[in-house]
C-alpha cells in the first residue's frame, strides 16, 4: 500500500475514533492529545500512525473500525506498515 493511500485510510480511522464517545477520551488520555490536536494534526502521517497504533491495541477495536470502514481487519496492519515507523520491528 502506498503511503498516500494509507494516510487517507488512517484519516478514516481517525474519523471512526472521533465518533466513539467512550473510546475517544481513552485515546486523548493515552496520547496527551487534545481535540484541537485532532483537528490540527489530522494530516500528519506521524500522528495518523499513532491513531492506527492505538486502534491496533485491541482486537475488538480493529474489527469494529474495519467493519465500519468496509475493510477486512487485516488491512489495518497494511495501513500501519505504510505509515512512518511501520517498517520497524515490534519488540513485544
Amino acid at each position: 500500500m502506498k503511503q498516500e493511500t494509507a494516510e487517507i485510510r488512517a484519516m478514516g480511522m481517525l474519523g471512526w475514533l472521533a465518533g466513539q464517545e467512550a473510546l475517544l477520551p481513552v485515546f486523548l488520555g493515552a496520547t496527551g492529545a487534545s481535540e484541537d490536536d485532532l483537528r490540527a494534526r489530522a494530516g500528519e502521517a506521524e500522528f495518523l500512525a499513532s491513531v492506527v497504533d492505538f486502534v491496533m491495541m485491541d482486537d475488538v477495536w480493529v474489527i469494529d473500525c474495519a467493519t465500519d470502514q468496509g475493510w477486512p481487519p487485516a488491512q489495518i496492519m497494511e495501513i500501519r506498515a505504510a505509515l512512518p515507523g511501520g517498517d520497524l520491528p515490534a519488540w513485544t
